[in-house]
């Protein structure tokens, strides 16, 4: 009796367990279990937050979630949407009163809805309301009852691989029945580091095996597993087979089959045996990829600071030398590593792992693994330091930010529309602007897309949606298009937020975050200019004998240079790089080839020298004297002059990875600015290198036609053409001086209509000054000349300084000239550089030389005149207008024939009328 009674109250308490069970299943509701969705599962996708999860529906009204894996974010619910389009998720609704206000870890609970079934919805999303974020979501269409998966959906662009099938729920794959796999979801997971996963989903019927590499790491870093040769025993990574993974440039991931036969990088020898950490299709150059890269991508993305990669490798592969045969059942051992990745160059195209350095179990290691024992050691989603993982643009005030629209590709708050803004050519990039500083925007977005500053994250007028938001800057008015740009100015000040958002005010969700700060470079250097491609920021203070410089990049890298000269080459260059300790370095190099061997330290005097890189962005800054303190050519660095009233041509380069000793090809740059941006310290700016400007062309020939052959030929036209009859000598003196004198002022006003500007600040336009005011002084000097003797007068000392004063005067300013037009090329050379300047200059001298033969061959022709007319006379007056006008009145020869007793009178004749 006792028993029965035991019996009947146990059946009790289990009837009363499964009736509470089933009631707060349903949150109290009555619900039914008639839709087709019933039984219905599916993994969730992951946008944002690192999230994953398995969803499967109970009844009309509620669905369980299994395996959870979230981080926190600010306000977010379960939300409701008819579709997964952008259009269709930001008009959705909060389905449950459930929060997700938490960071969740591998969790699983019940979820019911409000008033609400599931027919009534295609979407289940989990949203974050304040900033209209969808972290991820299913949807809730079964392929197998005739519907399509969306084929619009908003999350489709952060694919940036091909993933799994969504149709997976058409066969069972170990044990499960679901609709939707997603390329994020494995059956095991390893922690081989803090941040470093390692995930796998094993089919052997297939002879496959699917692995997810998942590290928080910076962008430019690489991720490797793989197998350890079976005869090693302690040097596992040697002929080991691994995957190498990561993400180029463009944020493209990629995973590539390499065999390890040396620790260093791949290099090809002499005789062209390739040794190092090697793609297997190097060590087979010839062959087929399918036959030697085994290792297929399958899925990659970069969220939240986190890379993660998918692909696949076969169990045993057709490739016996260079890819091992993974016993599924059997204790391996594997080996995994982390560091800095160099993209590929001219030399070598493709992508060099550089030692990853640290130490063991941090940044490499290894371990025995049985891919076919079930793991699941990762409690919780992976998190990064550093979450923001986007483009991050410095405005300086000075340079305007172009904004335009291009299709999404990776923007970083989903869901988003079709087209987003760009800045600087870069998609929706992060604006880090400081308070007092102007920043300028270039709006070309066309007339439908209105910028303007905001508070509200989603942008598209908040007030049209009943929400408040503080509007900073820009408007409807802010619109325009490339051929009519319109420019907005916003000054941040100090009560302006930390955070603020550039958005579009017709559209919700085409821009990003605006970082405003205190203070900065800006503030710290009185100059700054964007150098060529728009990568690197340039700036310098000049402080007496000295100069300050900065340098930032706008991409991240492993270490950044910047350099003097028209290209890397014969340049003197400035790198700055963070080593593996986290200190930063500046040094200074002579560059005199393209090799490694060709890049030389030197001992020049960096002070206040420091480096940083944050979140992967390269700064650094230097101070250094205007002209080193060594005797000029001693050494390289010592010929390093900067001259403030010279262009300075700058070029750039980035690169994975620098060293202070002993630098090899793997410092190669990857990346380096197109052409030289000439740099002018005084005036604050700067203007890409380019060919000559047709109008400074036109401003040389014609002082060349001047100072070259109008205004010489009328000097000597006066000094060797008197002996001919009449006063033909003194008309043509006079129209090629006038002439030369009104093509020189022509010249100038060319020059300076194109430079917009008259600015006394090289040798070659204070030569040009001289010149031009002397050659001005000689026809003012004409005009004041004192009378001309009469017949039988003697010249008056007036008459005599005036002559020796216009002779002198003239000869002056055709020195000057040439001295303009040698400098002039000198300057020209130094603008534009190249061949053609060389061959000017010397077409310049060869000219001026064959000017210097025949004023030779003139002068001796005038000295024999004078020699015969010497023989026939014994008395001679200098001016007698009896006698030849072609007596040179300054010439210091004595006469010959003459006695001592014989009075001789001198009278000085006026060479000009």
């Amino acid at each position: 009796m006792a028993r029965m009674l035991g019996g009947l109250r146990g059946l009790a308490f289990l009837l009363f367990f499964l009736f509470e069970f089933c009631d707060a299943d349903s949150g109290g509701r009555n619900c039914a279990s008639n839709s087709s969705l019933v039984g219905f599962e599916s993994e969730f996708l992951m946008v944002q937050h690192q999230l994953r999860g398995v969803m499967k529906v109970i009844n009309d009204c509620s669905f369980t979630v299994s395996e959870f894996d979230m981080i926190e974010g600010a306000d977010v619910h379960w939300w409701g949407a008819l579709g997964d389009a952008f259009e269709n998720l930001t008009t959705g609704f909060v389905i449950s009163d459930q929060p997700l206000n938490r960071t969740y870890k591998n969790e699983s609970f019940v979820v019911v809805l409000n008033n609400i079934t599931l027919d009534q919805i295609k979407v289940v999303a989990v949203w974050d309301t304040p900033t209209g974020s969808d972290f991820g979501h299913v949807l809730l269409e079964n392929p197998r009852n005739g519907s399509n998966p969306s084929s619009n959906s908003s999350a489709s662009s952060s694919n940036l691989a091909p993933s799994p099938s969504p149709l997976a729920g058409n066969s069972s794959v170990g044990g499960k029945n679901r609709v939707y796999e997603q390329p994020t979801m494995f059956d095991n997971c390893k922690i081989l580091a803090n941040n470093y996963r390692l995930r796998w989903t094993l089919a052997p019927e297939e002879n496959l095996i699917d692995i997810g590499l998942e590290a928080a790491q910076e962008s430019q870093y690489y991720m490797a597993f793989g197998w350890a040769n079976r005869t090693s025993s302690s040097e596992f990574m040697l002929h080991a087979d691994v995957a190498v993974t990561g993400f180029t440039e463009e944020g493209i991931p990629f995973a590539d089959d390499y065999y390890i036969t040396r620790y260093s990088e791949c290099l090809m020898n002499k005789d062209g045996k390739v040794q190092g950490v090697c793609p297997d299709t190097i060590y087979e150059g010839s062959a087929p990829i399918g036959l030697v890269d085994n290792t297929k991508l399958v899925y990659g993305h970069r969220k939240d600071g986190v890379s993660f990669i998918r692909y696949q490798r076969p169990l045993k592969s057709i490739d016996t030398k260079y890819d091992l045969t993974v016993n599924y059942t059997d204790n391996m051992t594997v080996i995994w590593a982390l560091g800095l990745i160099r993209p590929p160059d001219a030399l070598r195209p493709y992508y060099l792992p550089q030692n990853h350095g640290g130490p063991p179990l941090v940044t490499y290691g290894h371990l025995v693994l049985n891919v076919s024992e079930h793991v699941n050691d990762c409690l919780g989603p992976l998190e990064a330091e550093q979450k923001e993982d986007r483009d991050l643009i410095y405005a300086d005030g000075k340079t305007p930010l172009i904004v335009t629209t291009s299709p999404a590709v990776h923007y970083p708050n989903p869901p988003n529309p079709s087209k987003v803004l760009y800045i600087n050519k870069k998609e929706s990039p992060v604006l880090r602007v400081e308070r007092g500083v102007p920043v300028k925007f270039s709006i070309q977005a066309g007339h439908d897309v209105a910028l303007y500053i905001t508070s509200d994250p989603i942008g598209g007028n908040a007030t049209s949606r009943n929400t408040p938001e503080t509007i900073y800057a820009g408007g409807p008015e802010a619109e325009g298009v490339p051929a009519s740009p319109t420019e907005l100015v916003w000054s941040p000040d100090r009560n302006t937020p930390d955070q603020v958002y550039y958005q579009s005010f017709y559209e919700q969700k085409m821009g990003w975050k605006v970082q405003v700060v205190d203070g900065g470079l800006s503030d710290m250097y009185n100059n700054s200019v964007v150098l060529d491609d728009q990568q690197v920021t340039f700036f310098w203070t000049l402080s007496g004998d000295s100069i300050s410089i900065a340098a930032r990049g706008e991409k991240k890298s492993g270490y950044l240079a910047v350099a003097f000269g028209g290209g890397m080459v014969n340049s003197y260059a400035y790198v700055g790089w963070v080593d593996n300790d986290g200190k930063g370095h500046v040094n200074a190099y002579w560059i005199d080839g393209k090799e490694a061997i060709s890049v030389h330290p030197t001992n020049e005097n960096l002070t206040h020298a420091r480096c940083k890189s944050e979140n992967g962005i390269i700064t650094f800054e230097f101070t250094r004297p205007l002209q080193p303190s060594c005797a000029l050519g001693s050494r390289p660095e010592c010929n390093n002059i900067i001259d403030p009233t010279t262009p300075l041509k700058v070029v750039w380069a980035m690169g994975a990875r620098w060293s202070e000793d002993h630098l090899s090809e793997r410092n190669m740059h990857s990346i380096t600015s197109s052409r030289p941006v000439r740099v002018l310290l005084m005036r604050g700016s700067a203007e890409a290198e380019q060919d000559l400007r047709p109008v400074l062309a036109v401003h040389g020939f014609m002082m060349f036609v001047a100072w070259g052959i109008l205004l010489p030929g009328g000097i000597l036209a006066a000094r060797y053409l008197k002996h001919l009859k009449g006063d033909g000598w003194f008309q043509i003196h006079v129209y090629l001086q006038y002439s030369g004198l009104a093509i020189v002022v022509l010249g100038v006003l060319f020059a300076a209509a194109e430079l917009r500007g008259f600015f006394i600040n090289s040798v070659h336009v204070k030569f040009g000054v001289i010149a031009i005011l002397l050659g001005c002084f000689q026809p003012v000097n004409a005009y004041l000349r004192p009378k001309r003797p009469d017949n039988g007068e003697v010249a008056s000392s007036k008459r005599i300084l005036w002559e020796y004063l216009h002779v002198m005067t003239g000869r002056c300013a055709i020195v000057a000239g040439i001295a303009a037009l040698i400098s002039g090329m000198n300057h020209l050379g130094d603008r534009y550089g190249g061949e053609t300047v060389h061959g000017l200059n010397w077409a310049l001298i060869i000219w001026f030389l064959m000017g210097a033969l025949l004023v030779v061959y003139l002068e001796n022709g005038e000295r024999k005149r004078r020699r015969d007319r010497s023989f026939g006379k014994s008395n001679w007056v200098l001016g007698n207008i009896e006698e030849d006008d072609s007596t040179d009145l300054l010439h210091s020869n004595g006469t010959q024939g003459l006695h001592s007793s014989q009075q001789m009178e001198v009278q000085l004749e006026p060479l000009n009328r």
